[in-house]
This record gives structure tokens, sequence and C-alpha cells, in this order.
């Protein structure tokens, strides 16, 4: 057991402090604590003794220097049952120290705040990683605390044990302490060599009940030292444990809805759109939704944009669905629910989902990872260039604009019909375009769908004229594809043929 009698306190986030302080002041823990630590300490009426009284060293260099001091890290370092330290103490008066409560300078913070340069450099935090690396270094004597949401099991803990603390729980705090150490010099070496990607520091948040399959184990992790978000701070409201398939499918949709500010519902299978639909209402927009492939949707996620209301929920309370995404759901819809026990029901935050843009994704590789920039938003759609005689009109355009918003959210090889309220018909994943062209034909006629006056959608160019052919024999008018072949001009040469009207957009959007 670590028997805790002195402590240093160092803190930027003081959360917690006057509890914690009281709690130690109480039990005869002397405190010793850094500029504006020691002034909250003493705002509770707690004693405390100043850093700069304790080492008998003033701050220095504007505050640059306060627990750099050998009479703190001697203090920590010392091994209690190792004769040599405990000459070295005596020699040089150090008395031990057997706590250690930090949180560094809020570097993240500050750097997001978009402050000069010089206010960064200061934000970075060189005594208080110091004497946690230290007090990790010793955690066979010493406990250290980075985080305030672990004052309670740490006082809990020394209620229990008469002002001592077992020291399998130092070795876990010295663990967490080094995981938000490498957190924070990561953020801060990603800065210094101008990188946006996101650090590879995870915690886990919760096992899954397996992975895509039933053999393999499969986790929800968060970033480390960032509070929860997103999918993994989600409010979920009724039925099962999300599952890690759910989880994917639940992240496509979201970022399929989050292109869109009209009223809109989208339903998602195995991270594949299989119908999106437009509307004044949100009842109205499931119902055009369901239109494109309602056999798909069978087993699938359903994702809104607006509170999802009675009208709405009788209309897939026969469904079987995995999980309903909605910002809100009215009492009303939630009662049509309740018999469905093992449907999940989720709320999401809709302003932070369209707060996304700066995501970057990563994927694990043999040896290592992939980073790249998320695909957010359609700056292309305001530099169309019309390459064909005839140019698409407004009932066209409009059409042409959902489908190519939905293509983006489809494997590749990805053709996407639509008219301007849902899709029609959708063609994913192929190794062949022409193939994807088809098969979305295909399931418009399943769907008992007419394609005639409809907007074709390609994530990428037509390599060869078969792909507009597919889609001006079934009967679409308007193709919207990025271009850059070199058979751009007999595709073009195609479309004017049949008298399509076509648009480059000058960018692609693969989804592997």
């Amino acid at each position: 057991m670590i028997s805790i009698r002195r402590a240093i306190i160092s803190l930027s986030d003081k959360t917690g402090l006057p509890e914690l302080a009281r709690s130690l002041s109480g039990r005869g823990v002397q405190l010793i604590a850094s500029g504006g630590t020691a002034s909250a300490i003493k705002a509770t009426g707690c004693a405390v003794t100043p850093v700069e009284e304790w080492t008998g060293h003033p701050e220095a260099l504007d505050g640059r220097i306060k627990t750099v001091h050998p009479r703190i890290h001697g203090g920590i370092l010392a091994r209690r049952e190792h004769a040599g330290d405990q000459e070295d103490l005596k020699r040089l008066k150090l008395e031990p120290i057997d706590l250690v409560v930090v949180n560094f300078y809020p570097f993240e913070q500050v750097l997001a705040s978009g402050k000069p340069e010089a206010d960064i450099v200061e934000a970075i935090d060189v005594g208080g990683p110091s004497m946690v690396r230290a007090a990790c270094k010793n955690s066979l004597y010493v406990v250290v605390l980075t985080d305030p949401g672990q004052y309670a099991d740490f006082l809990e803990l020394l209620d229990q044990n008469n002002g001592n603390v077992p020291e399998e729980y130092a070795r876990r705090c010295a663990a967490q302490a080094f995981a938000r150490m490498v957190a924070y010099d990561g953020a801060i070496a990603r800065w210094l060599n101008g990188s946006r990607v996101e650090p590879f520091e995870f915690t886990r948040e919760r096992g899954l009940r397996y992975g895509e399959n039933p053999h393999q184990k499969g986790w929800l992790l968060s970033q480390w030292g960032k509070p929860a978000e997103g999918l993994v701070a989600a409010d979920q409201l009724s039925g099962k444990e999300l599952s890690y398939n759910n989880l994917l499918d639940a992240e496509g949709a979201l970022r399929l809805l989050a292109e869109f500010d009209e009223t809109v519902a989208v339903i998602i299978k195995h991270v594949t759109p299989c119908g999106v639909g437009v509307a004044g209402t949100i009842s109205e927009a499931l119902s055009r939704a369901l239109e494109t492939d309602r056999v798909s949707a069978f087993g699938g996620i359903v994702a809104l944009n607006r509170e999802m209301d009675e009208a709405c929920a009788t209309s897939v309370a026969d469904m079987f669905l995995e999980v309903v995404l909605a910002p809100s759901f009215t009492a009303e819809a939630r009662a049509v629910f309740a018999r469905k026990k093992a449907l999940r029901l989720i709320t999401f935050d809709l302003d932070e989902l369209k707060r996304r843009s700066g995501t970057e994704e990563l994927r694990a590789i043999w040896g290592g990872y992939l980073a790249q920039e998320a695909d957010f938003g359609f700056p292309e759609l305001d530099n169309l260039k019309v390459v064909t005689r005839r140019a698409p009109t407004s009932e066209e355009e409009a059409a042409m604009v959902l489908a190519w918003k939905v293509c983006k959210h489809v494997r590749s090889n990805a053709i996407v019909y639509a008219d301007a309220k849902h899709t029609l018909g959708i063609g994913a994943g192929q190794m062949s375009r022409v193939d994807s062209a088809r098969i979305a034909v295909q399931k418009a006629a399943a769907a008992k769908l007419d394609l005639h006056g409809c907007a074709c959608a390609s994530d990428a160019f037509f390599p060869f004229r078969d792909g507009l052919d597919v889609a001006a024999e079934a009967g679409a008018t308007v193709v919207i594809q990025p271009g850059g072949s070199v058979r751009d001009e007999d595709v073009i040469a195609a479309a004017n043929e049949q008298n399509i009207a076509m648009v480059f957009t000058g960018r692609r959007h693969f989804k592997h």
C-alpha cells in the first residue's frame, strides 16, 4: 500500500479541486501547490505551501520555471526502500512526495482558438509533464492523477484503506497518465510538423458483442484526451446495444444526412444508401425514401434530419429495422415503437453533425495506417461545366444534384438514378461501371419506378460510352459526372446523339 502524506498539486483545470483539497487536508496530508492552484486551495480554507516557499526559489522566466526543481523532482523520484535514495534525501534535505495531481496547460484548446503562435508556444507545458513522468516512473511509491474524473475513486480508496491506496491502483493511474502525455505531446508534434491528422491514441469505451462477424472481437474506441462526441456520445433511447455493424451503418447514414439542408430521410444497408427522399414533411420524405428499394431496407437503418413524428413511426412500424436515428422523437412516435423492444432509437445533435467538416479518416493496413481528409461538401456544384449541346432544365438540375449528393456515399463504382424528389435506382460496388448502371436500372424496375426523365450520377468518369448508353436507354435525360476520361469526347458525342444534357463536375467521389 502507498501511504499518502504529502501531495503536490498543479492544475489548469481546477474542476473538483475544492473537494479534493478539503479531503486531503482533513486527513493531514501536506499540500504543496503552484501559483493559481495555491490561491484556489487557500480560498477553500485549507493550509497550503506555495511551490516557491517549498523550493526556496521564486518563479522565473515569466512563469516558465515553477516546479522544475530538485526539491520537487527528488521528492517524487525517491525510492522508499532504496538505501542510497534515502541517504540522498537526508543529505540534500529533501522530503518524499506521495501524490502528484496535475493537468496540463490547455494546448489543444489554445491551438483550436486560433490565437497567435506566441500564445500557442506558451501553452506548451513543461513542468506538469515533467512531474507526471517522474511520478509514473516511481509508481511503486507515488500516485499520479491527471484527470478530475479520477478524484472520486481515489478519495474512496483513501477512505477504505485508512489513508493508503493499493500499488495496483497507482500503476493504473500511471498508465492513464502516460496515455494522456502521449496524446498531449502528439498534438504538439503535429502542430510543429504542420499536420492536421488526428492522433492514434485511443481509449476503449466498451467491448462490442463481436466485430463484423461473430468470430471477430470488436470494441468501441474514442480519442484519448477528448470528450466523447458524435455516435460515441449519442443518446440511445431504447433497444439492444449497438453492434459493430450498426455503428458503421449509422456513421454512413449520418454522413449522407449531413449533405442536406432540406427535409430528408435516408435508408442505409451495409453502409450503402438504398433510398433517399426529400419532401416538405419528414413523413413524406421517408415515404419517398422507402419507394426506392423497400426490399433492401429490410434490416437497415433509417436516419432523419427532422424530428420523427407519429406518422413517420407508423409508416415503418411493421418493418424490421436495426436502428432509427433522428434529432428527436415525439412521445407519440416512441409509443408506436414501444412494442419493438430490440429496435434501437438514437438521437443526435444535428448542429454538431453539420460541424464535422474537419474530420480526418484513418484505416489500418499491414504495418501502418492510411490517413486522409474526409470528403465533405460539394464546392464543385458552384462550377459545373455543361459539355453537351443541351443544358439541363431547372427540374433536371434539381434531380442531378440529388443524385450527385447520394452518389458520393455509394460504394464505387457508383451509379445513381434520381428525380428531384427521391432516388430511383442505385448501383453499387461493382468492378465495372456499366454493370453498376445496369444494376441500378434493374433495381428501379423491381421497385416499379419509371426512369424516364430522370438524372444519372456517376461517382467517376465513364471510361467508355456504354455506361451512358445504358442510362439513356433506361430513360435518363441528364447526366452528372466528373469527366477526365481519355474518351470524354466519345461520351459527350453519345450524349448529344440521344439529346441528353451532361455536366462535368471536375471532382470525383470514390468511396472504397
